[in-house]
């Protein structure tokens, strides 16, 4: 349940606070809990100037039914503090963890000073939770002189350990961008195929159940992901801006219609399910409560007057894959008018913000690759159906749009690689001006330990003039943004298969301001 900070829950000024009652008095005693609750940590997310959401799930028994809690509500105390000791509280309050999401806590905080760190954590009886620590984002008029972002998605938990989260949450970051594919809806298997070679490997780690179809089947994969210490930690150390994508659901899914050949009405009920569990599970604001099976509204988030980022939605309202989602191939129908990305409403309101943004930088935040790239896979030419260069159209008509707003960087998953590179329309020439500069984060863990180089990779850039960069390994990006420049430094763990792997930066790269140009700078 979504919470504003009302009479229970804010209290104005720390002088009122130092006579305070103590949480035991602020809260009724609570139902019985079989064990420590807070197995799965804390989170934050969706900030904006005055606060952001706080987020945890009570679970003392994570492997049964509910967790062990009896089918009641909860009642939950939190504090936000401006120091981590929690010698100056400036808000405390109370919530309650329903039985209708999983006795999950959303608390949205308002009224707290923006551009600075904070730090909350909950309570519920003598339990207390680990510590979180989330930034405000800087006032909306106010100039910044830095914001360093995460990004980071593609966590499949069977292929290796989350290694990078441990190196996320020691970068101090603003805030990180989830891209999606939080979880993987597949079930227990001993071996995965090797991208690369095509040969079997063992699994890391598996999952505990089948294939995910029900609400139950969905919040037991969570349940096992956020049990994860360094995603926990990662959680605990910054704001995440999620998004999902498909494995949230099922593979490749849009709209109405999964890759399976699902009647829509009843791949429907699988999706509504599959979004309950991520709404219950992430750090999000109460208009991502799912209507009608559907969850993840687009967002903006503004740094000052730095940096507009656009969290875009490429699931919702996206039509069917073209060439029967065939990857490496190509057929008319990427050329369809009629097709859909992001669908009239999401677009208009992206273009309409982005014209008129007075910010220095503007990024779009989103899933699928949108760079029109040659896979390489044939003597002709080849796509990603599942990608932009799928959809030709709307992708042509958005940049388009797009092509008079200044400084524009794209940050894109789901390709399980590191690429760096330029996006122009459809078939424009390799010298003309590219409309955007566009940036993929590799996967934290699915593909497993990567090759680095891979063997079509001297092909893939011969055939792609725009494209300056890929690399196969796992990790995460940072990007730095400054006034005068834009920087990604893409992160990169030597092992994902054993515990102690090292991160270490594999490439940096920079945009000048004021130039859709890519520089190698490390």
């Amino acid at each position: 349940m979504e919470f504003g900070i009302g009479r229970r829950q804010f209290v104005g000024g720390l002088a009122l606070l130092a006579g305070g009652p103590a949480w035991a008095q602020q809260v009724g005693k609570p139902p019985r809990l079989p064990g420590y609750p807070f197995t799965l940590g804390v989170a934050a997310g969706d900030p904006d100037p005055s606060g952001f959401v706080i987020w945890t799930r009570l679970a003392p028994l994570p492997g049964l039914p509910l967790a062990g809690l009896e089918p009641l509500a909860y009642p939950v105390a939190f504090e936000v503090a401006a120091d981590e000791g929690f010698s100056r509280i400036v808000q405390r309050g109370e919530a309650l963890a329903r039985p209708e999401l999983g006795h999950s806590v959303h608390v949205t905080l308002v009224g707290l000073e923006p551009g600075r760190p904070w730090h909350y954590r909950f309570r519920i009886g003598d339990a207390v939770s680990p510590t979180g620590r989330a930034r405000t984002l800087p006032a909306a008029g106010a100039d910044i002189a830095q914001v360093r972002l995460a990004v980071a998605g593609c966590q499949d938990y069977q292929s290796g350990l989350y290694t990078a989260y441990a190196d996320i949450a020691q970068a101090d970051v603003d805030a990180l961008f989830h891209y999606g594919d939080y979880i993987y809806e597949g079930g227990s298997s001993a071996s995965r195929t090797d991208w690369d070679s095509g040969e079997l490997r063992a699994s890391v780690r598996l999952h505990d159940a089948t294939t995910t179809f029900s609400l139950d089947d969905y919040r037991r994969r969570y349940t096992l992901i956020r049990r994860d210490p360094d995603l926990q930690a990662a959680h605990a150390s910054t704001a995440f801006l999620c998004s999902f994508d498909d494995h949230e659901t099922s593979n490749n899914w849009v709209g109405d219609t999964d890759q399976g050949n699902t009647p829509p009405e009843y791949f429907r009920l699988r999706r509504a399910a599959a979004m309950q569990a991520w709404y219950e599970f992430m750090p999000v604001r109460a208009d991502a409560v799912p209507v009608n099976g559907f969850s993840g509204p687009w967002r903006q988030y503004r740094f000052g007057r730095l940096l507009d980022a656009r969290m875009l939605n490429t699931r919702n309202w996206r039509t069917d894959q073209p060439c029967s989602d065939r990857y490496g191939t190509i057929c008319p129908e990427v050329a369809r008018k009629d097709a859909e990305v992001l669908g009239a409403t999401q677009e208009a309101w992206l273009v309409k913000g982005l014209r008129s943004s007075p910010a220095r930088w503007n990024a779009l935040l989103q899933q699928i690759m949108m760079m029109d790239l040659d896979r390489a896979r044939a003597d002709t030419r080849g796509i990603n159906p599942d990608t932009w260069a799928g959809y030709q159209v709307p992708r042509d008509r958005l940049l388009n749009s797009l092509g008079g707003v200044p400084n524009l960087v794209v940050l894109t998953g789901d390709e399980h690689q590191h690429f760096a590179g330029e996006v122009r329309p459809t078939a424009a020439r390799p010298d003309a001006p590219p409309k955007a500069i566009e940036f993929v984060t590799t996967s934290i863990s699915s593909g497993s330990d990567g090759p680095g180089e891979r063997r079509e990779h001297a092909e893939v850039l011969r055939r792609n003039p725009g494209l300056k960069y890929v690399r196969d390994e796992r990790g995460w990006s940072l990007m730095t943004v400054t006034p005068g420049g834009w920087q990604a430094d893409m992160r990169v763990i030597d092992t994902i298969r054993r515990a102690g792997g090292k991160a270490t930066t594999a490439a940096s790269w920079r945009v000048p301001a004021g130039s859709l140009r890519l520089e190698r700078v490390g």
